[in-house]
């Protein structure tokens, strides 16, 4: 179960670039929540996934003696519904379905595998912890700083910062 969970139902194991590939399972994952319950499903959700997934990644680093397999996306999972988080409440705020905001989607991907590939600061410290809470926490911080990006290219786009 735990093998499941970690690699969201395997979706770890594709190659090249596992990660992407975890980061694409959560985006439709992400609008069903968003669907069924708005914002705050998704902000249990993402709850929910983070601690899910530091037990399954406890589990998966224990049996494999390795501190981050690359096969684990339960991580990519959990920061990229984070990033996502003003584009449901953005949603919300407009009245309007969470695809309309199609532009938020791709700024929070690309931001989360920018901010989850480079590891600026925060991000490479908790990545560096070599635990299993690392393994979790440096995705959770990247996806927080896509959730910020996202924040600022929707002012800019919108003109907020421009009053």
């Amino acid at each position: 179960m735990t093998r499941i969970i970690a690699t969201v139902l395997f979706v770890g194991h594709l190659r090249p670039a596992p990660g992407t590939w975890g980061s694409l399972a959560a985006l439709p994952l992400a609008f069903a929540l968003m669907t069924l319950g708005g914002p705050w499903a998704l902000v249990a959700g993402t709850v929910a996934v983070a601690a899910v997934g530091l037990w399954a990644t406890g589990a998966e680093v224990a049996r494999t003696g390795v501190s981050d397999p690359a096969e684990i996306v339960i991580d990519e999972v959990a920061g990229m519904w984070l990033a996502l988080w003003p584009v449901a409440f953005g949603a919300r705020m407009a009245g309007v379905e969470p695809a309309a905001l199609w532009p938020g989607w791709i700024a929070a991907f690309i931001l989360f595998r920018l901010f989850d590939i480079l590891k600026p600061g925060p991000v490479g410290w908790a990545d560096r912890m070599g635990t299993p809470l690392g393994v979790m926490l440096d995705d959770l911080i990247a996806g927080g700083f896509a959730a910020l990006g996202v924040v600022a290219i929707a002012a800019i786009a919108h003109g907020v910062m421009m009053r």
